[in-house]
């Protein structure tokens, strides 16, 4: 039988007399020093160091089991695992110091110990699995994975973790590496849809796809801009920008008609140039915004043309990117997004494309207008909005988001006359 507590050691073996409460102390210890050292078994090593109890029974059942002098109340002794193991040996011939003291606590031994040891042997077998086989990818890929900082990468990022925890490590790992094999060399670009043959979809989502973009160094950045570092092609017709009042260069589109530019438009985009130098573009995170300034605008017959764009949630870099374009043709860019952490980055990104753009209704004080009841948990760095060092301490004081629609009166009365009421440079 397969003893759970002790693996079977106590097969055959007469306890009873070494579980007496007398010796529960000895035993206790014992399993102390097993969960430090790791080893359930205790046979061998280095002695252990037990207190002696003071109760006269405690002693006088130990002493058959301590070799040396007697034993005297309150004294360090130092029980030889050797000496112990022969000792407990005459009760069962497959019995251990550390099989008693399981029983004698009713639990197995050392099991953190043996849980990091088999952990530790599962990545380093990852770790040799990976290194021999990044050596056979191609040289240019090879070179992105960098087989002898892959794991680290992988280990930092906490896939090491996420691939013992999938029922195939191994497997999702070749098969991330089968990818990888077939990524074009500098130059070139395939469509994401011909890395996995017969299965067009299997890189559209899920832990295939953000793996490989793990393995290659490219998993910091949304993952269309993930993929296009590595010279790959995603679906080039979903996503992009929705926009009213700018037209791109030789388009005609209807006066206020409201479009989507997918990627495929967005990637060589140019703008017709605004009728008047520095003309206001704004460029808002939620569709609500827009859809709400355009509904306005044939309402109430503007004379002025509301000009947003949406980004309807993450900009990509090929998006921020045409933005940017705007203010090389002449227009004036306004930014903004929701006020919490997404929404900070969001602004942070379009502002590092478009230097010359500014954040609109972005500040401590927009804010601190629009702050709802109730809380909630932003955590927030101090460089999070360095268009307002007062934001983020704000922010942080009241410890809740305030999205776009809370200042939508604002924003479409900025919209309408075409000038931001409240921007930072």
């Amino acid at each position: 039988m397969n003893c759970p507590l002790c693996g079977g050691a106590c097969d055959g073996a007469d306890l009873v007399p070494l579980l007496s409460s007398e010796l529960a102390w000895l035993w206790q210890a014992l399993a102390a020093t097993a969960d430090r050292r790791g080893d359930e078994s205790l046979t061998g090593g280095p002695a252990v160091t037990v207190t002696v109890p003071a109760e006269p029974a405690q002693r006088a059942a130990a002493a058959g089991l301590i070799d040396g002098r007697p034993l005297e109340p309150g004294q360090s002794r130092r029980v030889s695992l050797e000496g112990l193991t022969a000792a407990v040996a005459v009760r069962g011939p497959r019995l251990t110091p550390g099989a008693v003291a399981a029983h004698a606590c009713g639990r197995r031994l050392a099991v953190k110990a043996r849980r990091r040891a088999q952990q530790t042997a599962a990545s380093d077998r990852i770790r040799i699995h990976l290194e021999s086989s990044a050596a056979d990818l191609p040289h240019h890929v090879r070179d992105l994975v960098g087989p002898e900082a892959v794991f680290t990468r992988l280990r930092t990022l906490g896939w090491v973790t996420r691939l013992l925890n999938t029922p195939d490590p191994a497997g999702l790992l070749d098969q991330a590496l089968q990818v990888a094999a077939q990524l074009p060399p500098p130059g070139r670009r395939i469509d994401r849809r011909l890395l996995v043959p017969g299965n067009p979809h299997a890189l559209d989502t899920g832990v295939l796809p953000a793996l490989v973009l793990a393995l290659t160094g490219s998993s910091g950045a949304p993952a269309r801009s993930g993929w296009a570092r590595l010279g790959v092609d995603c679906d080039d017709l979903l996503g992009g920008l929705i926009i009213t009042g700018i037209t791109p260069r030789g388009w005609r589109i209807p006066p206020g008609a409201t479009l989507t530019l997918p990627p495929r438009e967005l990637a060589h985009i140019e703008w017709e140039p605004p009728e008047t130098t520095g003309t206001w573009v704004f460029v808002t995170e939620n569709p609500s915004v827009l859809a709400a300034a355009s509904g306005q605008s044939l309402a109430q017959g503007s004379l002025v043309t509301p000009r947003v764009i949406c980004t309807a949630g993450t900009p990509s870099q090929l998006e921020c990117e045409a933005i940017g374009a705007l203010s090389d043709t002449g227009w004036n860019i306004a930014v903004r997004a929701d006020f919490d952490q997404a929404g900070l980055a969001h602004v942070r990104a379009l502002l590092a494309a478009a230097p010359a753009a500014v954040a609109w209704r972005m500040s401590a004080t927009d804010y601190l207008a629009a702050i709802p009841e109730g809380t909630d948990a932003l955590h927030l760095l101090d460089s999070d909005a360095p268009w307002d060092e007062h934001l983020v301490p704000a922010m942080r004081k009241h410890s809740v988001p305030v999205y776009e629609e809370g200042l939508l009166p604002a924003l479409l009365t900025d919209i309408t006359t075409g000038a931001p009421g409240s921007f930072a440079p």
